[in-house]
């Protein structure tokens, strides 16, 4: 029912290697034509006008360092046309690059924001003691508040902001704040890397056996690298699979109204030579009902004590459709997407976006000037419509609450060790 243990670890590690290398060149040489950073020359074009492609290399990270003091994220809002970086060089530029979903997924905002609030901390290295700390604190606030639901975003900047405290804010001097802060952002990142390897292993065992055919995979939302970081939860474990040369074909959502399946899960998959097919979001319940979707696998913002999860707006939906018709519905999601202080899913709180969000579409009006609008970025599923919740630390299933509690403990326990 599962690939062999000895398989999947390989597989995985050989994953976690590459990752590593492809975080330091994200944009190798000889692809000059899709790449531009904000403000400098566009993408080449082709005939059609649209952006030159490139074969197949594989998912790619979502950032990487310019220099020390300047991070490069891509520009999300511009795939799949353009493939454009952000310079970050402050906390300030972070929260708003996370606000407006420059970078966005949980994973990968936690990731930013710690990086950002750190390189906040090397530009205020020469200032009095009591303004950094004014600084620091005053950016901390800015960056939890850029987007309230994701878990993984206050869980990041709470991390790096206990460092800074426990250094002695008003004692130790700039230089020694600002080293101890990136460390400290970059082994958020690190363990990040190692935690969605160790998450794809355990997704990867999950997966349905289907003899003779492709296993059709649907998913919502993007959850890759570009979501994620280094890696990815949900399309962490296509990936996975896909290394593994199991056949899949990946059922795409186009997630409205936002589109980030339709502009980023299939860019991604594209890139990395993954069978895939873009489906309108209501088209999931009759491919259910015709029995050609085996496994749905969806990533986590906030998990809560219970296992209520909330996610982009359309999973519990697709949770409802997948227990109406028998098909398993699984959450990949890393530990840091857990908050165990969020007693069920009622008491996380749903981002509202902006209304031009759904009545316009890159810029082009398709609901009269006026329409009310409601756009709840997230909704919640409760979680008993949740087969299992995929941490670093393996498959949990229900009862989720002491199972979430035993999970935590088991990654404190192994992080001591290492």
């Amino acid at each position: 029912m599962v690939r062999g243990a000895a398989q999947v670890v390989g597989v995985v590690g050989e994953l976690q290697a590459r990752s590593a290398a492809e975080a330091s060149e994200l944009f190798r040489e000889g692809e000059p034509a899709v790449v531009a950073v904000e403000g400098g020359a566009l993408p080449a074009v082709g005939s059609d006008g649209h952006p030159l492609r490139s074969a197949p290399r594989g998912f790619r990270t979502p950032f990487r360092f310019g220099t020390d003091d300047e991070l490069l994220v891509i520009d999300q809002r511009r795939l799949p046309d353009v493939l454009v970086e952000v310079p970050i060089r402050t906390a300030g530029d972070a929260a708003v690059a996370i606000r407006d979903m420059v970078v966005r997924g949980a994973p990968a905002i936690g990731q930013v924001a710690a990086i950002g609030l750190a390189l906040q901390a090397g530009a205020a290295r020469t200032a009095p003691a009591r303004t950094r700390r004014a600084i620091l604190q005053g950016a901390a606030n800015t960056l939890r508040n850029a987007r309230p639901t994701a878990i993984n975003l206050g869980w990041a900047v709470e991390r790096v902001m206990a460092r800074y405290e426990a250094i002695g804010p008003l004692t130790a001097d700039g230089e020694t704040i600002a080293a101890a802060l990136r460390a400290e952002a970059l082994a958020i990142v690190a363990e990040a890397t190692e935690d969605h390897g160790r998450m794809a292993e355990a997704g990867l065992a999950l997966l349905p056996v289907t003899d003779g055919r492709p296993l059709r995979i649907l998913t919502h939302c993007n959850t890759g690298p570009l979501a994620a970081g280094q890696y990815g939860t949900a399309l962490g474990v296509v990936q996975a699979a896909h290394h593994a040369e199991r056949p899949i074909h990946v059922w795409v959502d186009e997630t409205r109204p936002y589109l980030q399946g339709a502009r980023l899960t299939t860019w991604e998959l594209d890139q990395a030579g993954v069978a895939h097919t873009l489906i309108p979001d209501m088209a999931a319940g009759p491919l259910m009902a015709r029995g050609e979707v085996d496994v749905v696998l969806v990533g986590g913002d906030r998990v809560a004590a219970n296992g209520d999860t909330a996610n982009k707006l359309g999973t519990y939906t697709l949770a409802v459709l997948a227990a109406r018709h028998g098909v398993p519905f699984i959450v990949v999601a890393p530990l840091s997407s857990v908050d165990l202080r969020t007693p069920d899913g009622s008491s996380i709180p749903i981002e509202e976006r902006p209304a031009d969000e759904v009545t316009t579409i890159r810029g082009v009006r398709i609901a009269p000037v006026g329409t009310a609008v409601h756009n709840p970025s997230f909704d919640v599923t409760p979680g008993g419509l949740i087969d299992a919740i995929v941490t670093e630390e393996g498959a949990i299933r229900a009862p989720y609450g002491p199972a979430l509690r035993a999970a935590m403990d088991r990654r404190e326990a192994r992080r001591r060790v290492a």
